[in-house]
């Protein structure tokens, strides 16, 4: 039987690698989106992996689109929370809109989508929950007191749901990556990235979004059933928690 999974924020960057790896494995997938449907569209036709728009960051949304995705592509079987945005700014300057926006999306989100599939995972007896934190949940990074505190956020989360339910065959983990070279990173100026970022990095460069993918893939299979609760660190040596 083909496994059902959903990746928030699948189309673009990690996520987009993370549903290929996934598709390509076998599984069903479905990719989640907010608002770029140009991206979005085109990922869906070079793919063919289905795309699905909604706001992680509102519950009713999420519910609604679950159900579509299920009706579609039957009971959702991994789950990867992927989906992020950054509002970035030192804490003396940040609005709340800032820090509100941030923490709806990258830390509400988790339990949105979780919550709207954790009682059918229960129910079947399976189930795979990852969730994409980050470097800076772990150490945290000047700038970003809204973002680290939402991946640290996800990490407790992850923990928690964890026991809560292993008994049931659900595994829940957490990837923290480091700097991976998305287009987001990589529009950072090269003299910037070669000068502050890499000399930060013990094996000399970005990582691939496609070497998170090959974590997910891991931590989805069968074979990692008795990995529950951990944080895997993807970040080239950066930070050793």
């Amino acid at each position: 039987m083909t496994r059902t999974a959903l990746v928030t924020g699948g189309t673009r960057g990690i996520g987009q690698a993370v549903s290929v790896a996934l598709k390509q494995a076998g599984y069903s997938v479905a990719a989640s989106y907010a608002g770029n449907d140009e991206a979005a569209n085109a990922f869906k036709e070079e793919t063919g992996i289905p795309v699905f728009k909604f706001d992680v960051g509102d519950f009713e949304a999420c519910a609604a689109a679950i159900n579509a995705i299920e009706n579609e592509l039957g009971p959702i079987d991994i789950l990867v929370n992927n989906a992020g945005i950054t509002r970035d700014g030192m804490l003396h300057k940040m609005s709340l809109e800032q820090w509100s926006a941030v923490i709806n999306t990258n830390l509400n989100g988790l339990f949105n989508t979780t919550r709207n599939v954790i009682e059918g995972m229960r129910e079947r007896k399976f189930g795979r929950i990852i969730n994409i934190s980050s470097i800076n949940g772990q150490k945290g990074q000047m700038g970003q007191a809204n973002y680290s505190a939402a991946k640290a956020g996800d990490i407790g989360f992850t923990k928690a749901v964890a026991q809560e339910n292993a008994f049931k065959g659900i595994t829940v983990n957490a990837i923290a990556p480091g700097y991976i070279g998305t287009e987001m990173v990589r529009a950072v100026p090269q003299d910037v990235l070669d000068s502050k970022i890499i000399p930060q990095i013990p094996v000399g460069r970005l990582g691939e979004p496609e070497e998170i993918a090959r974590c997910v893939l891991f931590l989805a299979a069968d074979d990692a059933g008795f990995i529950t609760g951990s944080t895997l660190s993807a970040n080239g040596g950066q930070y050793m928690a």
